[in-house]
Order: structure tokens, then sequence, then C-alpha cells
């Protein structure tokens, strides 16, 4: 797994992109979903840095498991400690809370493996996401 600067653009970005490929899908509507927030922007990332985030999360679960248990991995809360411990700063953690969770909700499907990251997002961040968990 790659080594990013604590509260980096790509530490942000690598929980993001986790979350879109939680479910197993990276759909054109949670791209597009980030596209319209302008999460690359609010990340701190350049044009493409999104993709660019996503792919070497990918490459990095590929090369560190193997067969399925890639997907399975990705979604462990150890993995999540792991990363969320790079991205410590308040207002960093809301804005990758509040783009994961517009990635998670663009498809208008809460899967479960969403819920479980948003979750443990937001209670290692102490977000209130009372609202979202309702549904």
């Amino acid at each position: 797994m790659h080594n990013y600067p604590r509260n980096s653009p790509e530490a942000a970005a690598r929980l993001v992109a986790l979350m879109m490929i939680a479910d197993g899908n990276v759909s054109p509507a949670e791209v597009g979903a980030l596209r319209r927030a302008d999460a690359e922007s609010m990340l701190g990332l350049p044009q493409g840095g999104m993709s660019v985030a996503l792919q070497t999360l990918c490459e990095d679960l590929l090369a560190s498991t193997t067969g399925a248990d890639g997907l399975r991995w990705c979604t462990s809360p150890s993995l999540l400690n792991t990363l969320m411990q790079d991205v410590d700063e308040p207002a960093l953690q809301y804005k990758v809370f509040a783009a994961a969770t517009s990635a998670a909700l663009a498809d208008r499907h809460l899967s479960e493996a969403e819920f479980l990251l948003l979750k443990q997002l937001a209670d290692a961040w102490r977000i209130d996401a009372s609202a979202l968990f309702r549904h």
C-alpha cells in the first residue's frame, strides 16, 4: 500500500476511492456525483487526481491480496482504520466524509459495505451522520 503524507490530498482521495469500490462496482453515477461535487478541488487534487487515486488503490489492493480476497479486504475495518490514520485534520475529515457520502448515495442504493464504511468513518471522526443512518 502506498504511503502518503498525513492529511495529503492523496490520503484523502484514497478513502473516497475505497468507498467507490466498496460495493464492487464503480458506477458512472458515482463518478458523476464526485465531479458535480468538485471533489478533486475540494480535496486539493489536480484534475484527474481522483482517477489516479482510484487506480492506485486498486493496484495496491491487487498487489497485497489474492483473488476474491481483495474486495473483501477493501471493506475490512482494519484496512479502513489504517487508512483513516492518514487523515486526522477535522476539516479534511468532513470533506472526505462528504465526498464519500456523495459517491455512496449517487446510485440511490446504499450497499451494506458502503454503509459500514460510512458508519466507521463517522464514528471514528465523530461526525454526526444520524440522518444518513436512519435510511
